[in-house]
């Protein structure tokens, strides 16, 4: 998801909760605007938390002269 996604729930949330006055019959606009602002913002931070940890994974395989294989697995985090 990340960034893009949770800025268009942000707009479309804040749009439905301050400039929309249609009525649907049981469904409080409104509060649906509301409820899409607060999880827009919920994965812009989550994301923004995420993307720092982030690193890199690299995987080796060694082949020794008996045919057996060892893998070795390094990660950097950035």
């Amino acid at each position: 998801m990340g960034y893009g996604f949770g800025a268009f729930l942000l707009v479309v949330g804040l749009v439905l909760a301050l400039a929309v006055t249609d009525q649907v019959n049981g469904v409080d606009l409104t509060m649906v605007g509301w409820i899409m602002t607060i999880v827009g913002a919920l994965l812009i931070v989550l994301t923004a938390a995420t993307v720092g940890r982030r690193g890199t994974r690299s995987v080796a395989t060694t082949t020794h002269s008996d045919g057996t294989e060892t893998v070795s697995e390094r990660r950097t985090e950035i």
